[in-house]
């Protein structure tokens, strides 16, 4: 099990994220479009920096749902390889068996 502090910073940057979805998207469509005059895109440039760092999408972790464990995740479950490897033999995820030939 990962250090508690880790999974609630995690959980802090999702929080973040969710706050601040608006005006960075805004900020972003300003930078991204080309008829932004250079005044303008430098503002928004500088407006889009003061924001948090942990604002951004990109510094989420993904971490497993049961153990918090952020390596070997498996997204379309949202589990780790091992949660997933122990909730699979012990039937339950539906539709999951062992593969054997």
């Amino acid at each position: 099990m990962p250090k508690t502090s880790a999974i609630e910073r995690n959980k802090k940057r999702k929080r973040l994220v969710e706050k601040y979805k608006v005006k960075r998207a805004e900020l972003k469509a300003l930078l991204a479009n080309p008829k932004t005059t250079d005044v303008e895109f430098f503002a928004a440039q500088k407006k889009l920096s003061k924001l948090p760092r942990n604002s951004s999408k990109v510094r989420i972790r993904n971490r497993c749902s049961l153990s918090g464990r952020p390596r070997g995740y498996i997204g379309r479950f949202g589990v780790s390889r091992i949660t997933f490897r122990e909730l699979a033999l012990s039937g339950k995820i539906p539709g999951v068996i062992k593969s054997s030939w």
